[in-house]
């Protein structure tokens, strides 16, 4: 029901060529960090790229139905269940082997396909004037406990939900899963939006949400009128509420400008794309090879996140799980 309502929005909006010469990039990351990548890389290069913003699922979606006839030559994503779903349909092709070796294996999927440009950590956001750390759960399944009914919140529609959703299917299978958001269903509160959630959190409206860390310090980093009284929770030993998502970046096997792209690919997971990461104001995690994340963060290795491989993410599953249990 999603996937068909999200390639209609996408039908209706006309596709324009660009310009010769020129790359275009799907970007599904937020907006002011593909520009910096972008910007970046067309003053390194000279290569001009147009830059296309929607959302994963729409773009990902958006690409199978176009196929070879596509307009993109790079897909970029916030979180990787929409780059296995372009995978699957066959539509990138493989990355040079020296962009490849510019990401750990952790970080990319097995077949070389795609790689991951940038990661985000599951974190429960929480009401400090509420909580203390030994009321916290000690695991993303205790949430669905009914002593946490009316506390929680999430917003089930977005990728970054549906993200964290995938990995639980993949560490714990469909039927724990499925009972999971059966009393999901029962005990959360519904916000459209990490950051609205995350507001609801430091208003009082519920005393925690399950969100991705860098809306709390992107919000810190302003203001912080929305995070005031919010702290971070990493839940840590591989449990499913410690999953590190991957934003992903692939070359659509179509293009016309094979070498462009691949000049691209390889500046967005290289020194240049990474320390853009490390110095800019998008405070997500640098994944390249002995690059650093802002020192503001709790650095990736003490994470204790689960060993998920990101190729096998499903979010057809996933979507078909949530809507069962009235979640989409």
């Amino acid at each position: 029901m999603i996937f068909s309502a999200l390639l209609a929005s996408t039908q209706s909006a006309p596709v324009l060529a660009a310009e010769s010469g020129e790359l275009v990039v799907y970007n599904a990351q937020h907006e002011s960090l593909g520009r910096e990548w972008i910007d970046a890389f067309t003053k390194a290069t000279g290569i001009k790229v147009t830059m296309r913003q929607g959302s994963d699922m729409q773009f990902a979606n958006q690409l199978v139905q176009e196929g070879e006839a596509s307009p993109a030559d790079i897909f970029l994503t916030e979180n990787s269940p929409a780059m296995a779903l372009v995978d699957q349909a066959g539509l990138f092709a493989p990355l040079d082997k020296a962009t490849l070796e510019q990401v750990p294996a952790e970080f990319r999927p097995e077949n070389g396909r795609w790689i991951g440009i940038a990661a985000r950590s599951t974190v429960f956001a929480y009401d400090k004037t509420k909580l203390s750390e030994d009321q916290l759960p000690k695991s993303l399944l205790d949430l669905a406990d009914p002593s946490w009914k009316g506390r929680w919140a999430a917003s089930p529609s977005g990728a970054d939900f549906q993200a964290i959703v995938s990995a639980f299917l993949e560490l714990k299978g469909e039927a724990e899963t499925a009972r999971w958001l059966k009393a999901m269903k029962e005990n959360a509160t519904f916000y459209k939006g990490n950051s609205v959630a995350m507001k609801a959190v430091n208003a009082g409206e519920v005393q925690g949400a399950v969100i991705y860390h860098y809306y709390w310090f992107g919000d810190q980093a302003k203001t912080g009128e929305n995070s005031r009284n919010v702290g971070l929770h990493y839940f840590r030993h591989g449990d499913p509420g410690a999953f590190v998502s991957l934003s992903g970046g692939g070359i659509i096997k179509s293009t016309q400008h094979m070498k462009e792209a691949q000049e691209f690919m390889k500046f967005i997971t290289g020194k240049a794309g990474q320390d853009i990461l490390k110095n800019g104001t998008s405070y997500e995690y640098a994944v390249g090879k002995d690059a650093a994340s802002n020192d503001k963060l709790v650095p990736l290795k003490d994470l204790d996140a689960p060993k998920v491989e990101p190729s096998k993410l499903n979010s057809k599953k996933v979507t078909d799980l949530m809507t069962a249990a009235g979640l989409l």
